[in-house]
C-alpha cells in the first residue's frame, strides 16, 4: 500500500506493554505469536507500522513501555462481501449507514477490508471515522459513526446513557399465548461455546420490549426495543420466548451449516435511530431504506 493510500486505511492500535524487549519488533514478535518476524518486516519496510504521530518504525526502533504502535492488519486471503452498503445522512459530525446482512461493522477475524468501517472510511476519506456502537455481522440495519474526534464523546454518550432509542423489526414464530406489548427481563452473560450468550437465574441486566407488527401467517413480524444492550440480546431474548428468529444459527442451538450461506440470512433489521442531537439540540430520526 502506498503512502497516499494509507490515510484511508484504519490501523489497528496497540500501546505497547511492560516488557524486556530491546525492539518494538522483538515486541510485536512475541505480543502476536501467529505473525511471523518476516511478516512484522514486511509490513515495516512498507511504510504499514507507525507511532502515533504517522512516523514510520523500522526494525530497530527501540522499545518503550507505553509506546503507541499504529498497524495495519493484512490477510492474504478476504473472502469478498457481494453487498454494498448505503449512506443514510451525513454531517460534520456523524454518519448513519445501512448496513447489509452479514457485512461487519469493524475489522474481525478474516474479515478488514470487507467491513463497514474500512469501505465507509474509503468512501468518505475519513480515517478517523469511529462506530458509536454495533450491530451483529448477521443484522442487517442502521449504524452511527462519529465523524469528528471533538464531538464524538458526546454523540457516544448518548448510547452509554440510554437517550437513544433503537428499534428492530424480526421475523420469528407465532406467540400467540403472550399479552402484547410484551416485556422480557432476564439476567445474560457468556455462555458456551464462547461466542453464545445464555440467559441465567439472577437480577436481570437485560431488558427488550415486544410488539407484534403482523400477525397474518405462522411467522410473525415483531417490533423489538432494546432497553440494555448486551450482546446478542434481541436473539437471545426471542429465542427464550419460544420464537427463535427466523435463520439464527446460534439460537436456541448452534447450527451446523454453510458459513455465510447468503439466501438464509437472520430475519432481524436494525430498523430506526431516533435522539436529541446533543450539538444543536434538534430532534433527529433515522429510518432504514432495507427490509427483511
Amino acid at each position: 500500500m502506498s503512502p497516499s493510500s494509507l490515510k484511508h486505511a484504519i490501523a489497528s492500535t496497540l500501546q505497547l506493554p511492560p516488557g524486556r524487549w530491546q525492539t518494538v519488533l522483538d515486541c510485536l514478535c512475541d505480543h502476536f505469536p501467529h505473525i511471523s518476524r518476516e511478516q512484522w518486516l514486511s509490513r515495516m519496510q512498507r511504510g504499514r507500522v507507525l507511532d502515533r504521530a504517522g512516523q514510520a518504525l523500522t526494525p530497530l526502533t527501540v522499545y518503550r513501555v507505553g509506546l503507541t504502535v499504529r498497524y495495519y492488519r493484512e490477510l492474504e486471503v478476504e473472502p469478498v462481501m457481494p453487498f454494498e452498503e448505503t449512506i443514510v445522512y451525513s454531517d460534520g459530525h456523524i454518519v448513519v449507514a445501512d448496513k447489509p446482512h452479514f457485512l461487519p461493522v469493524t475489522p474481525k477475524g478474516q474479515y478488514v477490508t470487507q467491513t463497514l468501517l474500512y469501505r465507509l472510511a474509503q468512501k468518505l476519506n475519513a480515517p478517523q471515522l469511529a462506530p458509536l456502537h454495533r450491530i451483529d455481522r448477521g443484522t442487517a440495519g442502521l449504524v452511527m459513526f462519529s465523524v469528528n474526534p471533538s464531538t464524538r464523546a458526546r454523540y457516544h454518550a448518548l448510547f452509554s446513557e440510554r437517550r437513544i432509542t433503537k428499534q428492530y423489526q424480526a421475523i420469528a414464530p407465532a406467540l400467540p399465548h403472550l399479552r402484547f406489548p410484551f416485556v422480557h427481563r432476564s439476567c445474560l452473560v457468556a455462555g458456551e461455546p464462547f461466542f453464545r450468550m445464555q440467559e441465567i437465574a439472577g437480577d436481570p441486566n437485560t431488558e427488550t420490549h415486544i410488539d407484534v407488527i403482523d400477525r397474518t401467517s405462522v411467522l410473525w413480524r415483531y417490533h423489538l426495543s432494546p432497553v440494555t444492550g448486551k450482546k446478542h440480546q434481541l436473539r437471545v431474548h426471542m429465542a427464550a420466548l419460544g420464537a427463535p428468529i427466523v435463520n439464527d444459527d446460534f439460537y436456541p442451538t448452534v447450527l451446523s451449516r454453510v458459513p455465510d450461506d447468503y439466501s438464509r440470512p437472520l430475519k432481524l433489521l436494525a430498523h430506526s435511530l431516533s435522539f436529541v442531537d446533543p450539538i444543536t439540540g434538534d430532534p433527529r430520526s433515522f429510518a432504514s431504506r432495507l427490509s427483511l
